[in-house]
């Protein structure tokens, strides 16, 4: 009984370091994150190469997978490429099974392993933003070898106390029963790595065998897919298909691994007999790396069938606005401020487009009471992602940015409740000779402000139109006020014209700052201009 609890407590001091690893890592990358994803995710070769580099540095296939689901959310991957990036991610994930075999059980750094939780502990407690994020990183970096001596401590009474004999990883049979312990075992743990260190120890410490471990290594592979499929529910359809091609690719793998394993147990025979091989770790971590690298060579080059196939296994189509932003990819907030502003962008461009229609004739305002929910919608949805973006001020770029997307917002959802009220404005903008530089200027605006570029720039043009409006509307507020004096307008028509002299700068004025804040403007206290009164 000693053993299993010795087992567990090395299980959960390896998995928190693992967790601490990966998310202080992830942290710390910050903005990076998204420049890279962005900048290398071309060419097949190179979308994969990205997911595994960033995979292996961050030890998380999660954070990759996130990541990418946020990155076809806000339009800057096509679903192809996010597959790419995914292939990249399991393959990624072979690190583990390396770092254990060459060092956690082979160099004896627990000397070293102490004095790295504790550095880095201190550390993250004085230092601040992404130095602090690093120390966190290294006190995890610490104890997942601290977690791996322990777990070789239990496994190595676990070999005296129980007997696996009787589940041969050689022959068909066995070979299954211990790919479904392997599947079981990262399902109970919700962690590959976590399961493959165990596997490793446990091999290393007698207690079970080199073709055992492989057929465990395969299972747990698999395994992952549970998680994939479990996080699914519920999710976006960019989240659902993106679990889907993970499952399809790991299954694939799999099979794929289990056709090579008598060849590899067999080559691996016959290289100890003639040569001194290498130790039993890391021919897993070299089959382990082997069966990924084949699922990516078979699949690559069919890279765009196969997304075509995840299409079908997972229908459907995404019709409203912010319908992929997934709360999953909040955790990473580079990226997901990235689809929040991608999502809000979508609505500020159709708001322009509807404005246009509407200002040309505005009796279509009736007849899109439909699209006015659907944006409303929209908005409350991308409102309840951001309820899940975390930002440090400390990290000032991700900081930035999350408030320009928060004024965004604001300003978008002032500009819906102005176009509710558009029906009788936009009539006395169009009829009324004293409103026509009014309307000239709206007019304007929706030209230079109708297209955001695809690389954010902010337009100069759109804040003078705005001016100019505001400007109008105090003139003609007092040409107006004279002339009521006189009777035209007539005192009960004043105030239907002011209210539209009004209207109309607002409208303008939103339109500026939403534009500047998705184009990377940045808040300007206390310089902010403010909404006309």
């Amino acid at each position: 009984m000693s053993y299993t609890l010795t087992i567990l407590g090395g299980l959960g001091i390896f998995l928190l370091g693992m967790k601490l690893l990966s998310d202080n890592l992830r942290d710390a990358a910050g903005d990076a994150l998204r420049i890279v994803l962005a900048r290398f995710t071309r060419g097949r070769l190179s979308t994969v190469a990205t997911g595994t580099v960033f995979t292996a540095l961050v030890q998380s296939s999660s954070a990759t997978t996130l990541a990418s689901i946020g990155f076809v959310s806000a339009g800057l991957l096509t679903f192809s490429q996010a597959v790419g990036v995914i292939f990249g991610a399991n393959l990624g994930t072979t690190a583990t099974s390396w770092l254990v075999a060459t060092l956690g059980l082979r160099v004896s750094i627990s000397s070293f392993a102490y004095p790295m939780v504790g550095i880095g502990a201190l550390m993250s407690l004085f230092l601040k933003g992404r130095s602090s994020h690093f120390a966190a990183a290294l006190a995890g970096f610490g104890l997942i070898f601290v977690g791996i001596d322990i777990l070789q401590v239990g496994m190595a009474d676990l070999a005296d106390g129980i007997d696996l004999s009787g589940l041969s990883g050689e022959g068909l049979r066995g070979q299954l029963a211990l790919v479904g312990i392997g599947f079981v075992m990262t399902v109970l743990m919700q962690s590959s790595s976590a399961a493959i260190a165990a596997t490793l120890t446990a091999m290393d410490a007698g207690a079970i065998d080199l073709a055992q471990a492989a057929a465990l290594v395969i299972g747990q592979a698999v395994g992952t897919t549970a998680t994939a499929a479990l996080a699914a529910i519920g999710a976006s359809l960019a989240a659902r298909r993106t679990a889907a091609a993970h499952i399809v690719f790991n299954v694939i793998t799999a099979i794929l691994a289990l056709i090579l394993l008598p060849l590899f147990l067999m080559g691996h025979a016959a290289w100890v007999d003639a040569y001194v091989g290498p130790t039993d770790a890391v021919a897993i971590a070299i089959f382990h790396t082997m069966f990924k690298v084949l699922g990516v060579a078979a699949l690559l080059p069919v890279l765009d069938p196969f997304s075509r196939l995840v299409y079908r296994v997972v229908p459907g189509t995404e019709h409203k606005f912010a319908d992929g932003l997934d709360r999953q990819a909040a955790a990473i907030p580079a990226v997901a401020l990235e689809a929040a502003r991608s999502a809000l962008r979508e609505m500020y461009v159709a708001f322009v487009k509807y404005l246009r229609i509407l200002l040309d004739d505005p009796t279509q305002t009736g007849r899109n009471g439909e699209w006015l929910d659907a944006v409303g919608s929209g908005l409350n949805r991308t409102r309840e992602f951001l309820d899940y973006v975390r930002t440090d001020p400390e990290q000032s770029d991700d900081y930035k940015r999350h408030l320009s997307i928060l004024h965004s917002l604001d300003h978008v959802e002032r500009l819906l409740r102005r176009l509710k009220e558009a029906t009788t404005h936009l009539e006395l903008l169009r009829t009324a000779p004293r409103l026509a530089e009014s309307r000239s200027c709206l007019a304007r605006a929706l030209t230079v402000g109708g297209g955001l570029g695809e690389t954010p720039s902010i337009n100069p043009e759109l804040e003078e139109v705005s001016k100019e409006l505001a400007a109008e509307r105090r003139r003609r507020r007092h040409e107006l006020l004279q002339a009521a004096a006189t009777g035209t307008p007539a005192p009960s028509e004043l105030d239907d014209l002011l209210r539209a002299l009004l209207w109309c700068d607002r409208l303008v004025f939103h339109l500026w700052r939403a534009s500047y804040y998705l184009e990377g403007g940045v808040f300007e206290s206390p310089g902010e201009p403010v909404e006309p009164q």
